[in-house]
């Protein structure tokens, strides 16, 4: 090294320009064998949740004329503003692309990424590039994350029977052979709906809205990936920029939803909390924020400013008894003797500070 540099970091300058190799056995087996099976899983059960009548719903009971369920039907979900052809698509692909442009970014600029990633071997044969470890790592949770937000809305939703705003519009209660005689009459008959039994079935899905969790699981997920991994020098605007741009679609997609009657506004607040603790609890638990916190910053050499040397005097040592008893106080000599007369003709020498009488 030449003179006038000093290291600072941890890693040194050769560790961040070589990428370790790291042996594991057990990678391929717990891959195949535990996380596609736990997968796989997600995927079936979801499947069963939205598509299926494996599971029933709850048969929750209604008041007569309750206001709060009597608004207009708004039609089926293929004709809102927000169509799950559109919808589902934007919340499944905007967020892959992003982490996709993100690591290759990353990977292009960040010159300690070498030093975070290892590449995995497994056998003589097999090698996981260090790049395509972390993105599977970080697509697999995202995906897996999706689908139990799936299931744990359609689970609540099974469980609760909540009706939409436009319950009654569907159900079509007869009132005069239910005996309605008052608003404060509570309903409880399964038979009280004769309206279509799919809408009337698909009307109890309200609490939580399932559009609103998969929203917001998208969006702080992706929000989170910006944050922590993303570096943006030179600007202060353009990270919350990305984050508001992204936020944005999941607080309008959940207004829509109630403005158009399709859920109510505790639907909408309970799904995007539920969707929000999930991508959270995912990120931070299980992905320790993307690893952005174990990084390492790199040892650099930085020059030092040649500052004049001065010769420092040299001083001999001494004894800690001479020490001690330097600090000590000098005491003042002994005063001369003088004469105090006691008689006549006696005079007998004495320390004093009076004068000779």
């Amino acid at each position: 090294m030449p003179t006038g540099y000093v290291r600072t970091g941890y890693t040194s300058h050769m560790a961040a320009h070589e990428t370790e190799v790291k042996s594991s056995t057990s990678i391929i087996p717990c891959f195949l064998f535990v996380e596609l099976v736990l997968m796989a899983g997600t995927v079936i059960l979801s499947y069963h949740f939205e598509y299926t009548d494996t599971f029933p719903v709850h048969n929750q009971g209604f008041f007569c004329y309750d206001s709060t369920l009597s608004k207009p039907y708004p039609g089926p979900e293929s004709t809102s503003r927000a169509p799950p052809r559109l919808l589902y698509p934007l919340i499944a692909i905007l967020p892959i692309l992003t982490i996709l442009v993100g690591e290759v970014t990353s990977v292009l600029i960040d010159p300690r990424w070498k030093s975070r990633e290892r590449v995995i071997a497994c056998g003589d044969c097999c090698f996981f590039n260090p790049l395509l470890r972390r993105i599977v790592r970080i697509l697999g949770l995202f995906s897996f994350g999706l689908f139990c937000t799936v299931i744990f809305a359609g689970a609540v939703q099974t469980v609760t029977g909540n009706q939409t705003p436009h319950f009654l519009s569907v159900c079509r209660p007869n009132y005069t052979a239910l005996g309605c005689m008052s608003h404060i009459q509570y309903v409880s008959s399964p038979r009280a709906c004769t309206g279509d039994p799919d809408l009337i079935a698909e009307a109890r899905k309200a609490f939580p809205s399932k559009p609103a969790a998969l929203g917001a699981y998208a969006a702080v997920y992706t929000t989170m990936y910006v944050t922590l991994v993303l570096r943006i020098k030179g600007s202060r605007l353009v990270k919350p920029s990305l984050c508001f741009a992204i936020l944005s679609p999941s607080w309008l997609l959940s207004l829509l939803r109630v403005a158009e009657y399709r859920n109510h506004w505790r639907d909408v607040l309970a799904g995007t909390v539920v969707g929000s603790a999930i991508a959270v609890f995912l990120v931070t638990c299980v992905l320790n924020n993307f690893g952005s916190s174990s990084s390492k910053p790199e040892e650099t050499e930085v020059p030092v400013q040649d500052v004049p040397r001065h010769p420092v005097p040299s001083v001999a040592p001494s004894s800690t008894r001479e020490k001690v008893m330097g600090f000590r106080p000098q005491m003042l000599p002994d005063p001369p003797p003088c004469l105090v007369p006691v008689t006549p003709d006696v005079l007998i020498p004495s320390n004093c500070m009076t004068s000779q009488v």
